[in-house]
């Protein structure tokens, strides 16, 4: 987080709160699935393996679509490395507008599977020569990142390098409180909150980018 100015820390900041909240959703409509925690999914896959006869067909769509975005969006982000945020922000944009349509017209599925695709394209808002630097929609590395600061600053070591990661946690752990809260009073509309704000981010990140050039 450190090897980035306040406003891109604001954008990956923004960026985890969206990802709780699409999460958030997604878990709430699925009955303990996510859109974005692939290793919660992949836990609850491996289980219902054990249990059922024939493949569980959310965990693997979920994960099939997760990659499918995480792929897509690592092609743009090494072919337009100048203006691969806003890209990626209008294709994750796009997608959970699609998610919320599909929401509107009670496809869980399809809502299911366009925002998975959505969080995988949005990992690499932050990356560079097709490497995540910040990864937005899953927080296990941050809290590691976290621990480590803890122990440095126990040992009286400077852990400047593991500042931001507490605050990156708490954002997506806001957004998620968000999305729930917002999915009890409409689901729908907790949907499309995340569209709106996936678009925030896209006019936030523009500015980013075209202020750079």
């Amino acid at each position: 987080m450190r090897r980035y100015d306040r406003t891109r820390q604001l954008l990956a900041l923004g960026l985890a709160f969206l990802a709780g909240e699409v999460d958030a959703v997604g878990f709430s409509l699925a009955g303990g699935y996510f859109t974005s925690f692939m290793s919660g999914n992949t836990t609850r896959l491996g289980v219902e393996l054990l249990g059922s006869a024939t493949l569980p067909p959310i965990p693997l769509m979920l994960i099939g679509c997760f990659v499918t975005g995480v792929t897509a969006g690592t092609l743009v982000a090494i072919h337009f490395p100048g203006r691969h945020k806003r890209l990626l922000l209008g294709c994750v944009a796009l997608w959970l507008g699609a998610a919320t349509l599909a929401l509107f017209r009670e496809h869980k599925f399809l809502f299911l599977g366009a925002a998975a695709l959505a969080m995988g394209m949005a990992n690499n808002v932050f990356s560079r020569d097709g490497a995540v630097t910040v990864g937005v929609t899953y927080m296990t590395g941050a809290l590691v990142r976290t621990g480590q600061g803890i122990a440095l600053r126990l040992l009286g070591r400077p852990a400047d390098d593991t500042r931001g990661y507490p605050t990156l946690w708490l954002s997506l752990a806001t957004g998620a409180v968000c999305g729930a809260a917002l999915f009890t009073i409409d689901p729908v509309a907790a949907a499309g909150c995340a569209a709106a704000l996936a678009v925030l981010l896209l006019v936030f990140a523009s500015w980013i980018e075209t202020r750079k050039a």
